[in-house]
């Protein structure tokens, strides 16, 4: 069922996404050679908690941390470790998510460890630049597959692939409500967009093929040929006056 907010609960949910938005970037500012993940998490718990907030993440479906911390092949749900260091060229990917008066604000962003490979560099960018290619594309009116359909033609039109496995969703009261929201598909087609709805929109894009294994821990998944992978994030409203980001950090 796919749930409409109110203007209340929508000011709700720019103040989970603020927060949210403000543990990814200092998570991001904490990527350096020779910081563990699990240092990095510490880090956006001891952030969001400190706001009054719920790390969203810790404890959902079992997972251990409050952040996924996706290395390199990583594609999503890497659980932070003391036994997984940064080094110098990385690419890092975190997931965060945190609860602030009963909504979600959920977002991630692929952040360089230092100097980065000029490959590394161009996926990321086309990453980054594919979410709002779909963002833009979230107009009440469209439908599902508009966004889909914008992310998946900006960056196969460069050589890259879209992870099909994994989805964007809805988010509200929730971190994971109807609909979702796949980084591909076909113009016109799919749910509608209403004003009111609320949407995480967070291509997975790898550098080679499209395809995904998950690893015996039940959660870390990897690109199936050991390419790099991207992924970005942020959680959305649907208005009359075009969509409007909730995942900002001021």
């Amino acid at each position: 069922m796919i749930v409409l907010k109110t203007k209340r609960e929508l000011a709700a949910m720019r103040d989970a996404g603020r927060i949210a938005a403000r543990a990814l970037r200092i998570a991001g500012e904490a990527v350096e050679p020779g910081v563990s993940t699990w240092e990095i998490d510490r880090i956006a718990r001891r952030y969001i908690e400190e706001q009054g907030a719920i790390p969203t993440f810790l404890g959902y479906g079992g997972f251990p941390a409050s952040a996924c911390i996706s290395v390199n092949n990583v594609v999503v749900h890497g659980i932070p470790s003391k036994d997984v260091i940064v080094r110098e060229g990385d690419i890092v990917s975190i997931d965060i998510g945190a609860t602030y008066e009963g909504f979600v604000g959920d977002n991630a962003f692929t952040f360089p460890c230092g100097k980065v490979s000029a490959e590394a560099e161009a996926l990321m960018k086309a990453t980054q630049e594919s979410l709002y290619e779909g963002i833009k594309a979230a107009q009440a009116g469209n439908r599902i597959g508009d966004i889909g359909s914008a992310v998946q033609r900006y960056v196969e039109a460069r050589g890259y692939s879209v992870v099909r496995t994994f989805v964007g969703h809805g988010v509200g009261a929730k971190m994971h409500e109807d609909p979702s929201v796949p980084n591909y598909g076909t113009p016109g087609r799919g749910v509608r967009l209403l004003q009111g709805m609320t949407i995480a929109i967070e291509p997975m894009i790898n550098a080679g093929v499209s395809g995904v294994k998950t690893l015996s821990d039940g959660w870390t998944t990897v690109t199936a040929d050991g390419k790099l992978s991207a992924h970005f994030e942020h959680s959305i409203a649907i208005t009359s006056d075009g969509p409007v980001i909730l995942t900002l950090p001021d």
